[in-house]
């Protein structure tokens, strides 16, 4: 499975994947959640945590996600630093 790399730091704006893709977010600095809105999300779980230096993947884009734009909240120690977007693709 091929694997989309987000920088805590340096957040893009808008990734984009594939229905094969994952996102992998890694924060150095402290304690991340990612978080989508409950009813909009491309992946099995909207809420995604990961203690400090640790690879936190959101697996592949679930059977069925609608190719569009997903919003996310970025948290850095519990505290909201960001918003960004998961663009999935078509095939």
């Amino acid at each position: 499975m091929a694997e989309k790399h987000v920088l805590i730091g340096i957040v893009p704006q808008v990734i984009s994947i594939g229905p094969g893709d994952q996102v992998v977010w890694v924060c150095d600095s402290g304690n991340i959640k990612i978080e989508f809105d409950a009813n909009r999300c491309p992946f099995l779980s909207n809420v995604f945590q990961a203690p400090e230096g640790v690879r936190l993947l959101s697996g592949a884009p679930r059977p069925g996600a609608v190719a569009t734009t997903y919003k996310y909240s970025l948290f850095l120690n519990d505290m909201r630093v960001g918003t960004a977007e998961v663009l999935l693709r078509e095939k």
